[in-house]
């Protein structure tokens, strides 16, 4: 039974969608189907048809029913797969998206495995913290991925510059003398608001406040508008439009032209600049956004993956050990390696030295955060009051009464 599964496995891996095998639930005899949910692009091919054939073979009562998400609507879907009798058994879900789906009450409470299985008080923040409600752990963190600085080397080099600055004091002299020639310092949109999240972090600042189970905008702290400040001081070292984000136009197809010495993206920025632009290919560098002092890099919004279990899983212990299989130092260590992802805890990072991009990433990771975690923080993103604020600033508009604005709109907006 066992290798009909895996024959059929391995088919419809490629196809994106296990289910598609017919597998039914307790397929073996006297065996366990623990149905998955990923997300779409998340890992690829190669790496489930390794890690179903393992793990099945390591665990021969037990079938891997895996199947890909779009992440267009995926929110609707997960909350009526939560409610249902028919619930997936381990559900991939953004980092910043747990706290969403907790205040279900439909997850499973995952703390004492992430303390004695998982060695939680090792996982990135980032990860771990969006996956933590109340101090009970729901989300398992499982992958990481941030912004660096993708830089030109051939300007770098025009410029004098022969390595990376560690300090954003350095980096802004560096990038003044990058800003020059007919050459662009940064190319830095006005409302690349996760950038600006960093810089708000670095100061010790928030977007947003939990004071005694009530969250409430911060924009308008001092430390937070000292953030914008520095952003608008890197901002200006470039042509970036001050009313648009980095998808307006996208920041890579801007950067492969070929005049733009920096800007500001996740690593996998590289394949789209060198697919415009193939001169430019070997001629990418990468670092961690530089921070205030060179011992540590600037604060950084994390995204990735946590996976969660929903409370109606009709096969607990058997999900609970694909979790800690996912999220455990094999298997992290080969997803990391295998997709250029940063793994859940910075002393795994090993496993990614070999590659720039990643393991610049992977030290920026080290200072990563999530956006507020509260329930409600999708409803600010869906008419996002920090773009308008941004480009208010940029354009010379009182930034103290402008962040006072956005504060109390982010505030009425997670009062929903």
């Amino acid at each position: 039974m066992k290798n009909r599964l895996l024959t059929c496995a391995t088919a419809i891996v490629s196809a994106t969608a296990l289910s598609g095998c017919g597998m039914l639930p307790g397929g073996g005899p006297g065996g366990r189907t623990v149905t998955v949910w990923l997300m779409q692009d998340s890992v690829s091919d190669e790496f489930l048809e390794r890690f179903v054939t393992e793990y099945e073979d390591a665990h021969p009562d037990v079938d891997l029913e895996v199947t890909f998400q779009e992440w267009t609507g995926i929110g609707k879907k997960v909350t009526a797969a939560l409610e249902s009798d028919e619930a997936p058994d381990v559900i991939e879900v953004g980092n910043t998206q747990v706290a969403e789906y907790a205040g279900s009450n439909a997850l499973l409470d995952l703390t004492l495995e992430s303390m004695r299985d998982l060695g939680s008080e090792d996982w990135l923040p980032g990860l771990a913290d969006p996956g933590s409600i109340n101090g009970t752990q729901y989300g398992i963190p499982w992958y990481a991925a941030n912004r660096v600085v993708i830089y030109n080397k051939d300007l770098y080099a025009q410029a004098g510059i022969d390595e990376p600055a560690k300090t954003r004091e350095r980096w802004l002299e560096d990038t003044e003398k990058l800003n020059t020639g007919g050459n662009q310092g940064i190319y830095l949109s006005g409302q690349d608001w996760y950038t600006l999240a960093g810089f708000i972090w670095e100061e010790g600042g928030e977007i947003a406040v939990d004071e005694g189970g009530v969250w409430t905008g911060a924009l308008h702290a001092p430390a937070a508008i000292k953030g914008m400040e520095f952003y608008g001081k890197l901002q200006a070292l470039g042509d970036g439009p001050e009313n648009a984000d980095e998808q307006t136009p996208p920041q890579a197809g801007v950067f492969a032209k070929g005049d733009v010495a920096q800007i500001i993206a996740a690593p996998s920025h590289a394949k789209a600049i060198e697919e415009a632009n193939p001169a430019l290919k070997d001629k990418l560098g990468f670092f961690p956004i530089p921070g205030k002092t060179a011992e540590r890099p600037c604060a950084v919004f994390i995204g990735g993956s946590d996976l969660i279990i929903p409370e109606k899983s009709r096969e607990r212990g058997a999900a609970i050990e694909v979790v800690k299989a996912l999220a455990g130092e094999r298997w992290q260590k080969e997803l990391a390696r295998t997709m250029s992802y940063v793994p859940n805890k910075s002393s795994l990072a090993s496993a990614v030295e070999g590659d720039a991009a990643t393991a610049a990433m992977a030290a920026g990771a080290t200072r990563g955060r999530a956006t507020p975690n509260s329930p409600q923080w999708a409803a600010v993103e869906a008419d996002n009051p920090i773009k308008p604020y941004m480009t208010a600033v940029l354009q010379g508009k009182d930034p103290e009464k402008e962040a006072k604005s956005a504060s109390e709109r982010i505030t009425a907006a997670l009062a929903e």
